[in-house]
């Protein structure tokens, strides 16, 4: 496919041209780049074209050669590296030191993750071909095959995604923390919301989630919330989402039926396991204890068991109440605040962007990085990307995947983008 061929390339099938069209229209698109590309040049030993609709190929020609020509599923090569790592975390002294096994772990799961895409985009290419041999001969396929299109898309899409995490801290897990702006009631439902929205994407990529600190509001929502994304490269995948979230609707709470407003902030932080060593002194935290809040129940309210630590230098606060015990709540809330250390230092060292606080600017109209405008007209849309989405509603059961790409597509051209404010009409 030429020296350019520097990924996975796959067919996108137009079905409206394929009846009665004797030929279906094809179009090359690279996985990475979603550019067009040319077609393969037939081989010499080719008798016939390996694209044409004639051939008898159970699987499309891009799907055969993707390994030939060292792209990101190379399968033989992540299977030779399965085996070593394999054989490598088979030693039981390894196992003595978490330094060295996690981070081979992890390697391990994304080398199984790729051998997986790459099983799938063979699969879903080689249905699409078979549909295209049932449309010749004569069968009513078009709604299949647009179907098995689209669904290759964003499987593409969803890879092409995974692919542009490359950073220190992308395949770690995520700790998220939501607080609602100004708006009392509003915003407090707001922010429930979006707990709702993170808590349904992560269970549609089959991550865990785990609640550290809930704090219910007067009257509907919350006041604040904290939870724990648990899967490969959840913090890779949800760092964009850092920032304002501003919704426009009509409130159900304004018995006028008026429009009003909401924002509501993200925080996203990687949680640091003990593989990276974040040194807190034990004269530089002061830890407080308080009854957890909650429904009641035996136990829960009767005893000091939440955990509040204070890092006193940075004025960074954690909490978690969602043990019994206060032991395991100390636990969760040091891990917390080791990973909240870790960002701010890191955000220190980085000269050309904002601190962490900083960037989550304030929580009001005019910082937001996104709206979702259910009132007047229906859209989400990434103020910092110009990514829109229509169906808003799937976006709030958690469909973030065109967000993340597009958060991603632009750090890899090397401007990680800000808060941009509102361009619509709004207001």
């Amino acid at each position: 496919m030429g020296p350019r061929n520097s990924a996975f390339a796959f067919l996108i099938l137009n079905p409206r041209n394929l009846i009665p069209a004797p030929q279906p229209a094809i179009t090359y698109f690279c996985l990475l780049s979603a550019t067009p590309y040319p077609p393969p040049p037939t081989p010499l030993s080719a008798k016939i074209n390996p694209c044409s609709p004639t051939s008898n190929s159970s699987t499309l020609p891009s799907a055969k050669k993707s390994a030939a020509y060292g792209s990101i599923f190379d399968a033989p090569r992540l299977r030779a590296e399965q085996v070593a790592l394999v054989n490598r975390l088979a030693d039981p002294g390894l196992w003595s030191s978490p330094a060295v096994s996690q981070p081979l772990m992890r390697e391990k799961k994304r080398i199984e993750a790729q051998l997986a895409d790459d099983a799938e985009l063979e699969r879903r290419t080689g249905d699409i071909d078979a549909y295209f041999e049932l449309a010749r001969e004569g069968e009513a396929v078009e709604p299949d095959l647009d179907r098995e299109i689209k669904a290759l898309a964003e499987a593409a899409e969803q890879m092409e995604a995974r692919t542009m995490l490359s950073g220190e801290t992308d395949p770690l897990n995520a700790i998220v923390t939501v607080h609602p702006g100004a708006g009392g009631t509003e915003s407090q439902d707001w922010a429930e919301m979006l707990v709702r929205m993170y808590l349904r994407w992560a269970e549609q990529q089959g991550f865990k989630t785990e609640m550290n600190d809930y704090q219910a509001g007067d009257e509907a929502g919350i006041k604040s919330a904290t939870f724990t994304i648990t899967g490969d490269s959840a913090y890779g995948l949800l760092q964009g989402e850092t920032g304002v979230h501003r919704l426009v609707r009509i409130s159900p709470f304004d018995q006028a039926k008026r429009r009003h407003t909401s924002f509501a902030s993200v925080f996203v932080s990687p949680e640091i396991d003990d593989s990276i060593q974040i040194d807190i002194k034990p004269d530089e935290i002061r830890t407080d204890t308080y009854r957890s809040g909650g429904k009641g129940g035996q136990h829960v309210n009767t005893t000091d068991s939440a955990v509040r630590i204070t890092h006193i230098p940075t004025g960074i606060v954690v909490q978690c109440q969602n043990e019994r015990s206060q032991h395991k709540n100390r636990d969760k809330a040091m891990k917390m605040l080791r990973s909240r250390l870790y960002e701010y230092e890191l955000e220190k060292k980085q000269e050309a962007t904002r601190k962490i606080e900083d960037s989550k600017l304030n929580i009001n109209f005019g910082s937001q990085i996104r709206s979702y405008v259910l009132q007047p007209y229906r859209m989400a849309k990434d103020h910092r990307t110009k990514v829109e989405v229509g169906d808003v509603d799937k976006v709030l059961d958690g469909y973030l995947d065109p967000f993340i790409r597009g958060y991603l597509l632009a750090r890899r051209q090397g401007s990680v983008p800000v808060a941009a404010g509102s361009d619509d009409d709004l207001e």
